[in-house]
């Protein structure tokens, strides 16, 4: 692959700045619907075909590292490789005999028993657009590039199986930096299965001590939804007799789960980290990544089914970057120096990682949630240079992430890439493979679950795919 002469990675911060709160008329400006609608809810969405049973106790954390987080700096570490392939880190042990790890992830050294290394998936697209789609679907996209997604992320197929719990948390919910909450931003749209399976986002800095969720911070609640109540109501005078593309259904589903967040404490003590002891908000580390991790436990623990927080920014309040680190990891030559950038990134990473899985384990949850932590692919084998600077471009031929808990194997490494870490040479796998996995541990039969398209055509939840055997 030839470097990029330019790349903003999974669209630059600054592109989607302008986009700010969504709104919707006065509703969005209200604060209720936090998503944009720009698919429907019609009849073709409605109700899924196949055996739809669910354990409703467990639970998937799911940790996205937007940019393609380089492999080969990571968990797949090639010390013998010639220098141009192997990089400035070596790796060490871990508290498992025969996995090592970067030597700048130490707190992974001590809790690799909690984890399972997978170095085997691979897919084919190497745009960012093309990639999160790819990964996040489970489908070959039709576009190599852009955002919008032709089928679901899989978090709004686990949504629309599970549907919303009865007041509480949101059963679906992202953590984005703020004006990085729109649906397309990651490709987390939802598309013929409609609007009222997007996630409820949470936009903004955790670190932040004004941080808080639009509707569920405790300021006087009860006093607002007298109003915004009469807002639903004259909403409902402007709906269309036939609605004929079913948005103001979809509006329906919003309003309930609006309502019921707005009415109940439950998802306000949730959201809330303040709720947490000093000491345990400090251990995921004060900071964008460590604060997100820590919400992320606390919203499965009270019940939420998937969780998604989006690790760009790693910076605490008001900290900055250095000059040659980048916003995501998106490490191209011409956007960071790639090992300053780790050496910036990694401790930040290494500590929310590791004390969500040691704070899901230790809290008895390491059975009932799944963690999976990647990004879309991984990062070029050979080392690039622009201006003298080292980098590493997209590559998803091959890739390395992590999952831990969800009953399931640890302390184990799953593939293998050749000497260069280039391709998968044993057990290689695609995304879709690691999605049959989670769908087996949520109790969603992946083979005979299907949902309507705009078509009114049955689409399969997943085309293929089969849970990894070393895992279960």
């Amino acid at each position: 692959m030839k470097p990029s002469r330019h790349c903003s990675g999974p669209q630059s911060r600054r592109d989607f700045l302008k986009f700010g709160a969504l709104t919707l008329g006065g509703l969005s400006a209200a604060g209720i619907v936090p998503w944009k609608v720009e698919a429907v809810d019609g009849p073709n969405s409605a109700p899924s075909r196949g055996r739809l049973a669910a354990e409703s106790d467990t639970a998937v954390i799911f940790i996205w590292l937007p940019g393609g987080p380089p492999h080969m700096e990571m968990y797949d570490m090639k010390p013998d490789a010639p220098a141009e392939y192997r990089g400035d880190f070596r790796p060490v042990r871990t508290n498992v005999p025969g996995i090592d790890v970067c030597e700048h992830l130490p707190m992974h050294t001590r809790i690799a028993d909690k984890f399972t290394i997978i170095r085997s998936i691979a897919h084919n697209f190497a745009d960012h657009g093309g990639g999160h789609k790819r990964f996040l679907t489970g489908r070959d996209p039709v576009s190599p590039v852009g955002f919008v997604t032709d089928h679901p992320m899989v978090g709004s197929m686990v949504y629309k199986v599970r549907g919303q719990r009865a007041g509480g948390v949101p059963n679906y919910v992202s953590g984005t930096d703020g004006g990085r909450d729109h649906i397309d931003v990651f490709s987390f749209g939802s598309a013929y299965l409609g609007p009222s399976v997007h996630p409820f986002t949470v936009a903004g800095d955790p670190t932040d001590p004004a941080f808080q969720v639009r509707n569920l911070n405790s300021i006087q609640p009860r006093e607002r939804l007298g109003d915004r109540l009469q807002l639903l109501q004259r909403l409902d005078t402007t709906r269309s007799a036939n609605d004929p593309t079913g948005t103001m259904s979809a509006m329906d589903t919003y309003r309930q789960r609006a309502l019921g967040m707005l009415t109940t404490d439950e998802a306000r003590r949730a959201f809330d980290l303040s709720q947490e002891p000093q000491r345990v908000r400090e251990r995921y580390g004060m900071h964008r990544y460590g604060q997100r991790a820590l919400l992320a436990r606390r919203l499965v623990e009270a019940g939420a089914s998937f969780v998604t927080m989006v690790m760009e920014n790693p910076s605490p309040f008001r900290g900055g970057f250095p000059a040659d680190a980048t916003y995501n990891w998106d490490s191209h030559a011409v956007n960071c120096h790639i090992f300053n950038d780790s050496l910036f990134r990694f401790p930040f990473y290494d500590r929310a990682v590791t004390a969500l899985i040691e704070d899901l384990y230790d809290r008895g949850l390491d059975r009932r949630v799944l963690l999976i932590v990647t990004g879309e692919f991984g990062r070029t084998p050979r080392i690039t240079y622009s201006d003298g600077r080292p980098g590493r471009d997209h590559w998803p031929q091959a890739m390395s992430l992590i999952v831990s808990g969800g009953g399931m194997r640890m302390g184990q490494v799953i593939g293998a890439t050749n000497a260069r870490g280039e391709h998968p040479v044993q057990r290689r796998m695609t995304p879709n493979d690691l999605w049959a996995t989670m769908f087996q541990h949520l109790g969603i039969d992946h083979d005979h679950t299907s949902f309507l398209d705009h078509t009114g055509r049955p689409m399969p939840i997943l085309p293929y795919g089969t849970p990894i055997a070393e895992l279960l």
